[in-house]
């Protein structure tokens, strides 16, 4: 054999062992202990400015300073959030993507079977990481409205129960389902009109095209600061930090609650070492004064759960939501 076919001979054989090990060498880059080897997805399931964005964007910013990976935020708006969180649900479970979720995340589900839908995802599918927010939704209205409080607004309403709408983030999403209870109780109709997301019906409000909603303080603290939105009763108890002249609808004897929390969510097969990472991820980054300072001045002060507590929290939650959709039935 010649030199020149031995020297083609050893490259070719060099070539053949590099293919060979480069599936063991992926497999170790991809194994559970590497985490993370590439930028991590985190579905934001509604349009920007809601809730789930406020919180979610400076989360992924803290999440990739402590991973030293890009954590790259991408909302999936549509269907009251069940499209991006479907995704997430059918998506790899390597802990490359990740899903910021509101508490809709109960709720669609149960309103898929009430109209004889095939779900578009089960609760089994996600496994929580941590909670972050945990906010009642508040009441909100024009500053130029010729409501006072919420008496008058109520007192309106039933007078004239074909005159006045209500915007939300989409069919039984966070913030609808919290109108609907408070239609139930207080007896009153107004025409629902669904968005894709809080930032497009808090719009709508601003432009007039609706009269009222309900959201979580972040989507809309800012508008009441700056006189432009002002908020006439609240779904918690007692005072809220971010507006504490707001009375709670039980202080006004409407006895209804919702909280719109916010949750870092992998789904259900994701390896434990991978969750571990995440956990402790997620905890410095609850922890971080930059996070604590942006979500806090947007109105939703940081409550945050790990994994075991959330999932405890989020059982609770889900199972009231059950009860709530299968109460308030069929609307559109």
């Amino acid at each position: 054999m010649t030199i020149c076919r031995m020297k083609k001979l050893a490259s070719l054989l060099l070539v053949a062992g590099l293919l060979a090990l480069s599936p063991i060498q992926s497999a170790f880059a991809q194994s559970p202990d590497a985490y993370p080897v590439k930028p991590i997805i985190m579905i934001v399931p509604f349009p920007p400015g809601g809730v789930a964005d406020t919180v979610g964007r400076p989360v992924a910013e803290a999440l990739s300073r402590v991973l030293n990976q890009s954590v790259i935020v991408e909302n999936k708006a549509g269907a009251g959030g069940g499209i991006g969180m479907a995704q997430v649900a059918k998506s790899n479970a390597d802990g490359y993507t990740v899903l910021m979720s509101l508490s809709s995340i109960s709720i669609i589900p149960e309103a898929d079977k009430l109209f004889g839908r095939a779900p578009s995802f089960t609760l089994d599918q996600f496994k929580p990481i941590a909670r972050f927010t945990a906010e009642p939704t508040v009441l909100v209205v024009r500053a130029d409205a010729p409501w006072k409080n919420f008496a008058e607004f109520l007192a309106d309403i039933r007078k004239k129960p074909a005159s006045y709408s209500f915007g939300s983030s989409g069919n039984y999403g966070t913030m609808h389902v919290p109108m609907e209870m408070l239609k139930s109780e207080a007896k009153f109709h107004m025409l629902h009109v669904p968005y894709t997301g809080a930032g497009p019906a808090v719009v709508a409000l601003l432009g007039g095209q609706i009269d009222a909603l309900s959201t979580g303080p972040a989507s809309v603290v800012q508008q009441i600061k700056a006189g432009k939105l002002k908020a006439l009763a609240h779904w918690g108890e007692g005072r809220l930090a971010a507006l504490p002249d707001v009375p709670s609808l039980k202080e006004l004897g409407q006895p209804v609650e919702f909280a719109q929390w916010a949750g870092l969510f992998v789904p259900a097969n994701t390896p434990p070492a991978v969750m571990a990472k995440l956990r402790e991820a997620a905890k410095t980054a609850a922890n971080d004064p930059r996070v604590r300072q942006v979500i806090g001045g947007s109105g939703s002060p940081i409550q945050y759960l790990d994994a075991p507590e959330f999932q405890k929290y989020w059982d609770v939650d889900a199972a009231k939501m059950t009860q709530v959709v299968k109460l308030i039935g069929k609307v559109n």
